[in-house]
């Protein structure tokens, strides 16, 4: 359920004025005070908001508070600038009622960031959508655009608007924003040739300087140096928290996204340069013969970059810098200017060329940001001017501001009377006139057609003869003299003849604000605004396309002798359509107040607050609201937060909700004249009553929170005493259940126990009965086993007494049989010791026999042998006698041979082993172990390879070898040359892709074609208009290039092979190729190809390869190049191959530039 909140509710001070009590100067700034303390620095007057600069950023500007402010009741929540927003916008979407927010305050208090929060709060809560989002960000960022040429430091304000904007947003019947359109007043173009101290010139000059980049500065003829330019005031070039840098590319980037070309961007940083450039031209004096003075130019350096930048002879600017020409009729009269009048000249052209620039970038922001629809559109109109401004010295500027200022107060005061008074009428209540100052006796001094004070100096300046400050002051003195609001000290009005307060060169006037001084001097001047006519024909002959549209006087077909409206003319034009424009829609207002003047938070200084409030009117606007009935409630929301403090209303009341207010006002002891009844809202008279009623609500909630505490506490305790009933239920359960299971154990224990015993007791007894049992019947077995013991030794004695007979017989034999056997071996020994005797002595016989047969044939031997070894060494030393001459000479030549001999067989035989595989691209090779057999290592591994390649294409077939010999030509072609080669050499060529021959969609083509196709694939033909891609079928004939359409099989172009002069590619990965006809031959009507192709490698080498194979045809060129021409028809066009950041997936783009250029961007590959 959301929680429904108030204004009144958790309220610091007085969240609306309107409801101050007691109501005075004193009260009013202690509020604002005691708001601003506690970071609430917006506070209302009825339906105005009242705006304190905290001089630093506050966390109530999130999109949760733009959430929270979103579609609720203006009074729901606390003050808020966004509530404001949104009051105007739901009014402008739900009712479609045109509306406009006036901001206004002095510099320094706010205004621009409060336009910026209005804007970005409506850009927040309006709706989505990529045109809608479009729209809004154009209008978000034309205001960086607008403050970087509009906005300067100044004293009061490091980003002081020096112009009044106001901006229409144009709004859909859906609420969502179509457009908008940009109207400026009064830019403060003197702050261009010269800035008080303190504060600087406009922002662009020095973010151009200190953001652009060296390039752009060496165009513009630009230094980084501010100190090298007169026009820029160095006190305060650098500003504390601005990052010109920064900004100005934040400028570059908001002008690109409103919808500035480049070249508009290089046009306007010219003329900011060429204003720059102006201020450092320096004029001496120079005597003529007839004794005038006229003026030359110091330096021609800075006049000659001028020109340069501009497009303008250097001699027509310098003449127009010497000389005037004044026509009259039929006249021409030409005088010389002197120094003084050439600086006049110098900067009324800046002034002038600085402030049509900044005209023409409001108009070019209008046409980027305006509606494209014809149809009605709900409009709100974002008002951002000049506050009332009353300074020490006040001149020209600030009074034509304070005028604008008492328009805007004067539209103000009828506006919320006019609203005041129908909000009575639509709700029933008598209207009672409201006594109130009005400002149209000021107005009409200022603005009156005859004696107005306007009208008297626009007379003055186009009076003829001498023409001063001081006759313009006399002639206010004469005409206004008796006006009740204005004072001089030359009037005839004899009370201020003394008031030493109001020197003789000053006039003063009781704005509605308070009295402000001003000086007469430079009023004639600032209003002539004069721009002498020689300088707009000079500028009018720039060949600067913008500097044309800037001095459209300056067109000699066209020249008006008429004198140019004045400023205070057109001024005057400007604001009677401004308020034309504010009085068809419904106002809403923001009051912006700065709190000190040192720009610094926490900071509250009470007599410039006052000063603030007393001009802003804001206490007689807080007058006005109070002058009726203070405070006005619908019925449902009073009877919501008011119904406790009647108990037939609480706490819910069941009829209509105005009759329950009239029961709980009739239950109150309130007077009856404090409040009326209208048709929809209660209206509350005095504050008092209001406050009566929330005293009352605050003891009634007190109650209430008292009764609902001890309603909440009773039902606490009740809830803990169920709670602990039933949590002893639970743990009683619990525990009788625990009880009875361990009685159960205990029984269940007990009765194992005793049939454990009982069980025992008959195991026992059982047990007994059968040990019994077995001991009868073990004695049974014993008894048995001793009988049949006693049996078997019995028979045991019996069995060895006869075994001991049987074996001493068998001893006794054995004895005898010994005894035999040694008888019989004694006499076979002796038999046999017989025998060995007569053998032992032949044997000893035949040795000795043998030993002397031995002996004379090793004597034999010896003799034979020592024969044999003296031939031998005869024969060696008859040799060497024959042969030592030559075994001394050559022994070293035939022991090296030997030795070389026997390594190369060992180095063969291991080279055998270790023989590398037969594959061509075995590139393994076994190490050399002799160094001296480099040469021979190092041949002996190329006539291998040799060998191997050739074994290797004995294998080929001739398609086989057709293909590599391709490939081996795109190598010599692309390799080391085209970035895309390396991919494609893994690729095989195929020639066919689309199976020509096969595929019956291309019969009728291939029927057409009479040669044999050699490639036969789809390319991408470019259009030469756009830049973007037709499949083409390409064919490759040996005669001919044919491409045919890909759908219908129809041939498009027919390119004889002898026409083709080139063929164009690019270094990078790309697949564009240009196929360029020789000039005259019947191909080149159409001009040059330019394709592209997946297949691009194959392409080219077959176009090459079938070229050089043609007996008719010279030798093709292939141009390898990042940039080169074609010719489309009877234009030449380059294309030209960038990198460029990966877009739409990695693809290459092409896109036309113009008309002489196609680019060509390549993503950069890792």
């Amino acid at each position: 359920m959301e929680v429904k909140t108030s204004l009144l509710d958790n309220m610091i001070g007085v969240g609306d004025m309107v409801l101050l009590e007691p109501l005075s100067e004193d009260s009013f700034i202690e509020n604002l005070r005691k708001r601003f303390d506690h970071n609430e620095i917006y506070t209302y007057i009825g339906s105005v908001v009242i705006s304190m600069n905290p001089y630093r950023s506050l966390p109530i500007f999130t999109p949760e508070k733009v959430e929270e402010y979103r579609n609720r009741n203006f009074y729901e929540l606390s003050p808020h600038i966004y509530a404001l927003a949104d009051e105007a916008y739901r009014s402008l979407r739900d009712q479609d009622k045109d509306q406009c927010i006036l901001i206004t305050g002095e510099s320094g208090a706010g205004k621009t960031e409060a336009s910026k929060l209005v804007m970005s709060y409506v850009a927040a809560v309006c709706g989505k959508g990529q045109e809608v989002n479009k729209v809004k960000e154009q209008l978000l960022q034309s205001n960086p655009v607008l403050e970087a040429f509009g906005n300067a430091k100044t004293v009061r304000n490091d980003n002081s608007s020096r112009f009044g904007k106001y901006m229409d947003i144009e709004f859909d019947f859906k609420g969502d924003p179509l457009g908008g359109v940009i109207s400026n007043y009064l830019l403060e173009k003197s702050r261009v040739v010269k800035q008080p101290r303190g504060e600087r010139n406009f922002h662009v000059f020095y973010q151009l300087l200190s953001g652009a980049s060296d390039d752009t500065l060496k165009k513009l003829k630009l230094d980084r140096d501010f100190s090298k330019y007169n026009y820029l005031s160095l006190d305060s070039a650098v500003v504390n928290g601005l990052d010109d840098a920064a900004n100005f590319r934040t400028v570059r980037n908001a002008m690109q996204i409103v919808g500035f070309m480049e070249d508009e961007v290089q046009s306007v940083l010219e003329l900011v340069a060429a204003v720059l450039k102006l201020g450092d031209i320096e004029f001496k004096p120079e005597s003529r013969c007839n004794g005038t003075d006229e003026s030359r130019i110091k330096d021609k350096n800075d006049l000659k970059e001028m020109c340069e930048l501009l497009g303008i002879e250097q001699s027509v600017l310098e003449r127009a810098f010497s000389y005037r020409t004044v026509e009259a009729r039929l006249e021409k009269v030409s005088t010389t200017l002197n120094v003084a009048q050439a600086y006049y000249a110098r900067d009324a052209l800046a002034k002038n060329l600085y402030s049509r620039l900044f005209s023409w970038l409001v108009t070019r922001i209008n046409e980027s940001i305006k509606a494209q629809t014809k149809a009605r559109h709900k409009v709100m109109g974002v008002l951002d001017i000049y506050g009332f401004e009353i300074f020490e010295d006040n001149s020209f500027e600030q009074f034509i501001i304070n005028y604008c200022n008492e328009k805007l107060q004067q539209i103000f005061i009828e506006l919320t009377l006019r609203e005041e008074q129908e909000e009575y009428v639509r709700e029933g209540i008598e209207w009672t006139n409201i006594e109130y100052f009005n400002n149209a006796i000021i107005c009409d001094l200022i603005e009156n057609h005859q004696n107005g004070i306007l009208a008297m100096l626009d007379e003055e300046c186009l009076r003829p003869g001498t023409v001063t400050d001081e006759t313009f002051l006399d002639k206010l003195n004469t005409i206004c003299a008796e006006h009740q609001h204005f004072e001089s000290r030359l009037s005839k009005n004899s009370k201020f003849l003394t008031d030493h307060s109001l020197p003789h060169n000053c006039f003063r006037i009781q704005h509605y604000a308070g009295k402000v001084l001003y000086r007469a001097e430079g009023f004639v001047d600032k209003n002539n605004d004069l721009l002498y006519r020689d300088l707009s024909q000079a500028m009018y002959k720039a060949n600067h396309s913008l500097i044309k549209q800037l001095f459209p006087e300056g067109n000699p077909a066209k020249v008006n002798l008429k004198r140019p409206p004045t400023a205070g003319f057109q001024f005057r034009a400007s604001v009677g359509t401004l308020m034309k424009n504010l009085q068809t829609k419904n106002p809403n207002y923001i009051r912006c107040i700065k709190p000190n003047d040192k720009k610094a938070s926490h900071i509250f200084t009470d007599s410039l607050v006052c000063h603030q409030v007393r001009y802003l009117g804001l206490m007689e606007n807080v007058r006005v609201r109070r002058a009726g009935y203070a405070f006005r409630q619908a019925y449902e929301p009073c009877l919501e937060r008011y119904k406790m403090l009647c108990k037939r209303t609480w706490p819910h009341w069941r009829g209509p909700a105005r009759e329950g207010v009239e029961v709980l006002m009739a239950d109150l002891p309130v007077p009856a004249e404090e409040f009326s009844y209208g048709r929809s809202k209660i209206f509350i008279r005095n504050p008092r009553t209001l406050f009566f009623l929330e005293e009352r609500r605050r003891q009634c909630l007190q109650d209430l929170a008292t009764l609902i505490q001890k309603i909440y506490r009773g039902w606490k305790c009740r809830s803990h005493f169920l709670l602990l009933k039933k949590s002893q239920i639970v743990v009683a359960a619990w525990y009788r259940r625990y009880a009875q299971e361990k009685k159960y154990q205990k029984i269940k224990s007990a009765t194992t126990v005793v049939q454990s015993y009982t069980r025992g007791w008959q195991a026992r007894k059982l047990l007994r009965e059968l040990k019994y049992q077995k001991r009868c019947e073990e004695a049974v077995t014993t008894i048995s086993a001793f009988w049949h013991g006693t049996q078997a030794r019995m028979e045991l004695r019996r069995l060895k007494q006869e075994a001991r007979n049987k074996h001493a017989v068998t001893v006794i034999w054995a004895y005898w049989q010994g005894t035999k056997a040694r008888r019989e071996l004694r006499q076979l020994k002796e038999e046999a010791r017989n025998r060995h005797a007569v053998s032992v002595i032949w044997a000893g016989w035949q040795g000795t026999k043998a030993r002397r047969e031995l002996r004379t044939l090793k004597e034999e031997a010896r003799r034979k042998h020592a024969v044999a070894v003296i031939w031998a060494y005869w024969q060696g030393l008859k040799v060497r006698r024959e042969y030592r001459k030559f075994f001394r000479a050559n022994a070293g030549k035939k022991i090296y041979d030997f030795t070389i001999q026997r390594i190369m067989q060992k180095y063969f035989l291991g080279l055998k082993s270790t023989m590398p595989s037969v594959s061509p691209i075995d590139k393994s090779w076994p190490a050399n172990p002799y160094r001296f057999l480099d040469g021979v290592h190092t041949e002996l591994r190329r006539i291998f390879h040799l060998w191997r390649c050739k074994k290797y294409r004995s294998q080929f077939t001739e398609e086989k070898k057709a293909v590599y010999e391709e490939k081996l030509e795109a190598s010599e072609i692309f390799k080391d040359k085209k970035a895309l080669y390396p991919s494609s050499v893994s690729q095989p060529f195929k020639g066919d892709y689309l199976e020509i021959s096969k595929n019956p969609k291309y019969q009728k083509l291939h029927s057409a074609v009479d040669e044999k196709v050699l490639l036969a694939d789809v390319v991408n033909k470019i259009n030469r208009a756009n830049g973007k891609g037709t499949a083409r079928i390409f064919l490759l004939t040996k005669k001919s290039v044919v491409l045919a359409d890909q759908k219908t099989g129809q041939v498009k172009a027919s390119v004889p092979l002898p026409d083709l002069a080139s063929v164009s590619v690019s270094t990078q990965s790309d697949g564009f190729f240009a196929l360029r006809l020789k000039e005259g031959s019947a191909s080149a009507v159409k001009g040059d190809f330019l394709l592209s192709s997946d297949h691009l490698i194959e392409i080219i080498t077959k176009l090459h390869r079938t070229g050089a194979t043609a007996a008719d045809s010279e030798q093709l060129d292939i141009d390898i190049s990042d940039e080169f021409l074609l010719q489309f028809k009877h234009d030449k066009v380059c294309v030209k191959f960038i990198q460029g950041a990966p877009k739409n997936g990695n693809s290459v783009s092409c896109k036309r530039k113009n008309n002489r250029l196609l680019e060509v961007s390549v993503p950069t590959t890792a």
